[in-house]
């Protein structure tokens, strides 16, 4: 597995890391636990070193999962996880008032069977507390020993700027896929200049990009996507020009179109890591078989100029909070 720097000042890690939320979380069924740390700890042996979990994924349950699976491996891989849900609150409350932080962080501590949280993202911007009140809590935590880096979560570049003067920011994890390109304008290039590593959630579109999910696709009750405009029936009809594309490329690279998604994020820039999720082993594989896929310069350039005239249909959120905040 090759390694990727996470920013100018820190970690190296595998080139893919694993989202583990989908374990426990959002897609309908929780997963044999027994399995799921098979499958963590095959992750591991394939080379991957960056884990993703959060407390409110379960909620709990995934970071218990996480912090089981990985304990033979402490400082070995990176365990990152989030906080700033009001977990128990409202449906989607926010909360990153700084006591808050310093409760979460020992509980996910506790959970994942770690001394130090190795990356602890705030999960998303609370506009009710300042970032910089947010950053130096976690600059505490770093110094007290308990938190090694600090990330941010679909933060926007004002926000980025701001926490990072307080307390550099190791990643910036948020969505990236070429189901959803909206972090190219502005948040890639903030990225670079300050020189931090940018760790894409659902680099899959979410298992579209896999080219398993048809338009006709039944998701079961409570999983997620059925509330996500961008998979109704229509919009995934329409969305398929996609998977057409990929589908070629794939073909003519002796790939699947899941690889060839993945293979592109990872040639945009050296210090993106994306974390595909997955529950079964030969995703896995399939999955950490896109960095052996090689995508030339010409490739990356057919592949952007071919999706840019894709005109993708569907917003990814229902709720307009879902939306990036930047104060």
């Amino acid at each position: 597995m090759q390694t990727r720097k996470l920013g100018k000042n820190g970690p190296e890690v595998s080139a893919l890391g694993l989202g583990c939320m989908g374990m426990s979380f959002g897609y309908g069924v929780v997963a044999d636990k027994n399995e799921m740390i098979a499958l963590i700890r095959k992750a591991v042996e394939s080379g991957v070193t960056l884990f993703d979990t959060a407390e409110v994924y379960g909620p709990f349950i995934n970071e218990e999962l996480v912090g089981e699976a990985l304990e033979p491996f402490k400082n070995k891989v990176v365990i990152a996880t989030k906080f700033g849900f009001n977990v128990g609150g409202a449906a989607g409350s926010l909360n990153s008032r700084p006591e808050h932080i310093r409760e979460v962080c020992e509980a996910s501590l506790k959970r994942l069977r770690v001394e130090a949280i190795d990356l602890f993202y705030q999960h998303r911007v609370d506009p009710e507390v300042p970032i910089e009140d947010v950053a130096g809590t976690v600059k505490d935590l770093i110094q007290e020993g308990k938190v090694k880096h600090f990330g941010l979560s679909e933060a926007g570049v004002k926000t980025i700027r701001r926490a990072h003067a307080v307390q550099p920011i190791t990643a910036l994890q948020s969505e990236y896929s070429l189901f959803w390109r909206e972090p190219e304008a502005e948040i890639l290039p903030v990225l670079e200049e300050l020189g931090i590593g940018f760790v894409p959630f659902s680099p899959l579109g979410r298992g579209f990009l896999t080219g398993k999910i048809a338009a006709d696709t039944n998701f079961l009750p409570n999983d997620f996507r059925n509330a996500l405009p961008r998979f109704s029936v229509e919009n995934r009809q329409a969305n398929m020009a996609l998977i057409d594309l990929l589908t070629t490329i794939a073909a003519e690279k002796q790939a699947t179109p899941a690889q060839i998604a993945l293979a592109w994020i990872l040639g945009q820039k050296p210090w993106i890591v994306p974390i595909p999720g997955t529950t079964k082993l030969h995703r896995l594989s399939e999955n950490i078989g896109a960095t052996d896929v090689t995508l030339t310069a010409d490739d990356l350039k057919y592949i952007n100029e071919a999706a840019s005239k894709i005109n993708i249909q569907g917003d990814r959120y229902q709720l307009a909070n879902e939306r990036l905040i930047d104060r």
